[in-house]
């Protein structure tokens, strides 16, 4: 009982702690997750101590008996090292002996233009404007239902892309044929909003500390998500209830439907036309630096794989076959 009270206080200082320094709720419930099943393991197999053989003894039963992918491996590693460092103040050991999971070399999924526009013809409503920016603007499906009412830039044609992946920010761009669309569907936010502004409602969750330094800036038509939920829900933190947005699974659900009903014999999910977005903008003859930006990636070599998947299908060497 002691030391699952022990555990419990260790995890709820993890999750302040990251609360603190604004990481998000997905990022939080990860974290919290790999900590306690490294507690658990310890207790067991460790005698409750933390040090570079326990780690290290962990992080390889992840490797070799439960043989994860090594992002998976590597997502245990930074939760383990933000709870040393930032929750119990202790200097991470040098993990020497440390089995590396392999990591998976796949190249992206990749949908021809005539598929991607396939796809898109049997999507409706708001799903459809959803994948829609997935593939015109290159988002991910959670940059795209996070975007809130003032990241759409109509008039320089851009969208703001805010506290992405390696909590960055980014521009990239909003295509002409959405302009339309994207105002319609806002007008039908705003009144939505007014409705819900109406019933004493109207609240939204902002990000990190603005609604103490802007204590009304939650109810402003800015702060509103572009892709609302049909329900307002409880926020897990805070515990009010609040208008969230979209759910990820109702759009990922649709686009696996319509990838079958278009008979598309690929495994295409919503990350499928963030891929394509890229790809068909270097057929396009755009520079790779440029793509870069747009996609958001730290390194050109993330960027890359693009390459490797244009000169796939004979598209960069000839066939001695054709030939």
């Amino acid at each position: 009982m002691e030391v699952k009270m022990k555990n419990a206080r260790a995890l709820s200082m993890l999750s302040t702690e990251l609360r603190r320094r604004n990481y998000s709720y997905r990022t939080e419930k990860s974290y919290v997750q790999w900590v306690k099943r490294f507690l658990l393991y310890i207790q067991r197999h460790k005698g409750n101590i933390i040090n570079e053989q326990s780690i290290t003894a962990y992080l390889n039963y992840l490797a070799v008996e439960r043989r994860v992918a090594g992002s998976t491996q590597n997502q245990a590693l930074c939760a383990i090292i933000f709870y040393l460092e930032k929750v119990l103040h202790k200097q991470v050991p040098e993990l020497v002996n440390l089995k590396r999971a392999k990591k998976s070399d796949h190249l992206p999924v990749v949908l021809t233009k005539a598929e991607v526009r396939r796809v898109l013809e049997l999507l409706q409503g708001v799903k459809q404007l959803v994948v829609q920016l997935l593939y015109g603007s290159g988002l991910r499906i959670s940059e795209a239902l996070r975007l809130r009412v003032q990241d759409l830039d109509f008039s320089y044609r851009q969208l703001f892309v805010r506290n992405t992946k390696g909590r960055k920010d980014r521009t990239t761009i909003l295509p002409d044929r959405l302009v339309m669309p994207l105002k319609r569907h806002l007008r039908k936010v705003k009144r939505l909003h007014d409705r819900d502004l109406d019933r004493g409602w109207g609240e939204v969750i902002l990000p990190k500390a603005l609604d103490k330094k802007y204590p009304s800036a939650n109810r402003e038509l800015k702060w509103q998500y572009v892709f609302p939920s049909r329900k307002r829900r409880k926020d897990p933190r805070s515990g009010r209830y609040q208008r969230y947005h979209l759910s990820t699974s109702t759009v990922q659900k649709a686009v696996r439907k319509a990838v079958r009903r278009a008979n598309i014999q690929k495994h295409a999910t919503c990350h499928t036309f963030r891929h394509s977005f890229a790809t068909h903008l270097l057929e396009n003859g755009y520079d790779i630096r440029t793509v870069q930006e747009l996609l958001g990636h730290k390194s050109v070599k993330t960027t890359q794989v693009y390459t490797h998947v244009l000169k796939r299908g004979g598209q960069g060497v000839k066939s001695p076959l054709d030939g």
